[in-house]
């Protein structure tokens, strides 16, 4: 019997990573983002930033 391979985890990379950031500093929300995490934002400032994304994306289209 052949030992079983490990699976290798690979990371995506978000494409919309940097804007996303970009935004929460925007806010002032990058050091609580920094310290604790994106699980740390209400639901409020996910849903604010998503929407300046959405907002920038098509702006730029």
């Amino acid at each position: 019997m052949k030992p079983k391979k490990a699976k290798v985890k690979v990371k995506r990379i978000d494409p919309l990573e940097p804007l996303k950031m970009e935004i929460a500093a925007e806010l002032g929300l990058l050091e609580q983002i920094n310290q604790k995490g994106w699980h740390s934002l209400s639901a409020k400032d996910a849903g604010r930033i998503g929407g300046l994304m959405t907002q920038r994306r098509r702006k730029d289209s």
